[in-house]
């Protein structure tokens, strides 16, 4: 059961933070997809040239991919067993990503949607047999291919144990959700919702929360119903929150989204590994698991989307009101032990301090638009935080 009221005074703002700290490897290993859009600094429109920023950095780096669209890149991190190298890793290839951008006369902006009205038709990679089935058989769905995502791998598992682990993590999603709330506008106008990314791709039938399985079996046969009805191409397609990766022995939380604060991204990173581990120890001690109710965790997700981390949240097990940040900081102390195993607990501790000090991504969006009210200001916002490492 959640504690959301639960204090935590005896380990938020504890430690020095990541930076000159020097954590204990953990058996765990970290991974990190990061997805990034190309903008014109000029317009703030939307550019499409993936393919040659891609060509400007050595093509073929393992570390670097295209994605759904033409606008857009990706960063696969190397795999990590500390946070300080992960953190290290990432700054890396944002730095080369950020000058190959600029040589192309753009920005390469960490934003899980693209803020402006965008200009039809979008420009997706038709060139790629699978994007043109994917077209060809979702339509307008594939316009949401757009949005942005952070995506968590942990390691190594096989999939018996990321199925258990996986059941154990899912009341924590609505949490993940509502500490990386970063996209409040879309398509030019303030949705109203903190993590718009979220509901938008939650929109595709093989998206949004995965079920609570019974066993690998009923895992396999989930993913099998989804491909028989059509719903998804392949097992690249489904889209879960949280899933048992299809390419590598890691569970992978897919749930937030895309920001330019590194550090963020490294507490992001931290929780997911501290989550698995300790879901880890508990089944190893055969501590029982409560089950949350469907309809009360489908809220609790809307909710984390709508009000991101300034406003509330639900207790996934009772549906009551709690604020986002008690259910962040219950978070942390639920995961104190494993975080602290890791060496992972004074950055935590003091990512989340910051964090909570100085507002979701979604919240400081809207404090730059309120200066002026242009869309075009919170797009320089977020290309410089994005260089800003």
């Amino acid at each position: 059961m959640i504690e959301p009221g639960k204090s935590t005074s005896g380990t938020s703002g504890t430690g020095t933070g990541l930076r000159g700290a020097d954590p204990a490897p953990a058996t765990l290993t970290l991974g990190v997809e990061e997805e990034f859009l190309l903008v014109d600094p000029r317009t703030w429109r939307l550019a499409p040239v993936a393919a040659e920023v891609l060509a400007s950095v050595g093509g073929g780096r393992p570390e670097l991919h295209s994605e759904g669209t033409r606008y857009q890149l990706e960063i696969a991190s190397p795999v990590a067993t500390t946070a300080i190298g992960l953190r290290d890793e990432l700054a890396s290839l944002r730095r080369l990503l950020a000058k190959a951008a600029r040589e192309h006369g753009c920005r390469l902006l960490a934003s899980p949607s693209p803020v402006l009205a965008r200009q039809a038709p979008l420009h997706l990679n038709h060139d790629e047999p699978r994007q043109r089935e994917q077209f060809q058989r979702f339509g307008a769905l594939t316009d949401n291919l757009i949005g942005c995502g952070r995506h968590i791998h942990v390691g190594t598992l096989d999939t018996d144990t990321a199925v258990a682990v996986a059941n154990r993590i899912r009341p924590w999603l609505p949490t993940l959700i509502a500490l990386g709330a970063n996209s409040p506008f879309w398509d030019g106008r303030d949705t109203g919702h903190a993590s718009w990314r979220a509901l938008a791709w939650g929109s595709w039938p093989s998206a949004g929360l995965p079920p609570h399985f019974s066993s690998t079996a009923h895992y396999r046969h989930s993913v099998q119903l989804l491909l028989n009805s059509g719903a998804a191409l392949d097992v690249k397609m489904v889209y879960w929150d949280l899933r048992p990766s299809g390419s590598w022995p890691t569970l992978e939380i897919r749930a937030p989204d895309m920001s330019p604060d590194l550090d963020a991204a490294v507490l992001q990173a931290a929780l997911g590994r501290a989550l698995v581990a300790t879901a880890l120890r508990d089944l190893d001690a055969g501590d029982p698991s409560p089950v949350p109710r469907d309809e009360i965790l489908r809220l609790a997700r809307w909710r984390a989307a709508h009000d991101g981390l300034e406003g509330y949240g639900l207790d996934p097990y009772t549906g009551a009101e709690v604020p986002a940040a008690a259910l962040a900081e219950a978070l942390l102390d639920h995961l104190a032990p494993a975080l602290a195993a890791a060496g992972d607990l004074g950055h935590a501790s003091a990512a989340l301090t910051d964090l909570l000090r100085e507002g979701s991504g979604a919240h400081r969006q809207r404090a730059v638009h309120a200066r002026r009210g242009s869309l075009a200001d919170v797009l320089h916002h977020l290309a410089d935080a994005t260089e800003d490492l």
